[in-house]
């Protein structure tokens, strides 16, 4: 299996309602219509106290949160833990700031660890006063271990491991080494070509209060506002509770994908080893499909547009829709896909490799 060449899973169902996949509401009418039936079956394993381990493997920037957030959207999420290696570490970092904080971790360490580092200077190595530049793979182990045991009966997507290759052995045996249950884990690889990324990264925005992220250019909210002070526009939060509130960009996305280009190689290096692997099953999610054919596979509301903006005269902002074709790392044109129809093919295909059908 070739990473550009995953199947084009076949969500479109004729006859089928039209929905709005930015709005929250008819997100949820759209899952229980085209995939209700697996839902049922998800739920009721997870309900029954069943776990599992889910390996989230792509690119940086390739979505793997925002499928994991859409996942737990659909299926609930108090059964389901996203585990991000970046978070962890930050959150880490966080927690040794303070001198209770470092003397629960510490503890946690001196029972947990086993590397070359001595407690001190793995608080030096998480706060950034060591001369290392990378935080070992062994100090990465523990910090899962250390997040994992305050979520007890959670099945959990592990999300940024292996991101180096000398980690794909460790993550192999995860469950073995963190003591997790004997449930089942699967390998989910996720393909997107560069050119999305590219895009996802330049026109990011995310909501300050409740994290979710949205694009001004691939992925709006139901409203928008424009700044004059800056003359730019911006998207409002349409999640409940957060008020319309504005989302914001990171600092240095409008770089795109240069300052990781290294790093989208190393993904992709490690991605290309584990699909060779054996003994533990895969979910294959695709986010671009060829032009040609696209409609035989997906609803068209199911494809990305992109999305422009007209400030009208009374002051409010008009969002116009547009067809997004982009060329994906063959060459070949192609439509890249909203997140919702890749978590169905996610929800499928995971009822296959648990057998839960």
């Amino acid at each position: 299996m070739e990473l550009n060449n995953f199947p084009v899973f076949k969500t479109k169902v004729e006859g089928s309602a039209r929905f709005n996949l930015n709005d929250p509401a008819e997100r949820r009418k759209y899952f229980d219509a085209k995939m209700g039936a697996e839902l049922k079956i998800i739920k009721n394993y997870l309900d029954k106290g069943n776990t599992f381990v889910a390996f989230l493997l792509g690119k940086k920037n390739s979505g793997k949160g925002t499928y994991s957030k859409l996942f737990m959207e659909a299926v609930g999420s108090d059964k389901i833990g996203h585990l991000s290696i970046g978070d962890i570490v930050r959150d880490a970092h966080k927690l040794v700031e303070t001198e209770d904080g470092q003397k629960e971790f510490i503890s946690f360490v001196e029972k947990n660890y086993r590397g070359f580092h001595s407690p001190s200077e793995i608080v030096d190595l998480i706060l950034g006063r060591s001369q290392s530049t990378l935080i070992s793979s062994e100090l990465i182990l523990t910090l899962i271990k250390y997040e994992i045991s305050k979520r007890p009966r959670q099945a959990i997507f592990i999300d940024g491991f292996p991101r180096a290759l000398d980690q794909v052995g460790y993550s192999l045996f995860l469950k073995e080494i963190i003591g997790y249950r004997e449930d089942p884990d699967f390998l989910t690889f996720i393909s997107l070509p560069n050119t999305v990324i590219n895009e996802r990264i330049k026109y990011r925005v995310i909501c300050p209060i409740c994290k979710t992220p949205r694009n001004l250019k691939l992925m709006v909210t139901k409203e928008a506002g424009y700044d004059q002070a800056t003359k730019q526009f911006y998207l409002k939060c349409d999640n409940p509770g957060c008020n319309s509130t504005r989302m914001v960009p990171k600092e240095g996305d409008n770089l795109g994908i240069d300052p990781i280009r290294e790093r989208l190689e190393m993904d992709d290096k490690i991605m290309k080893q584990l699909l060779g692997l054996h003994g533990i099953p895969k979910v294959y999610l695709r986010n671009a499909i060829p032009v040609e054919g696209a409609k035989d596979k997906v609803d068209d509301y199911e494809i990305t547009p992109g999305y422009d903006y007209e400030l009208k005269a009374d002051g409010t902002v008009n969002i116009k829709e547009s067809e997004w074709v982009i060329k994906d790392d063959e060459g070949r044109d192609s439509y890249s896909l909203l997140p919702p129809p890749i978590v169905v093919s996610l929800v499928k295909q995971m009822v296959e490799v648990l057998e839960l059908t």
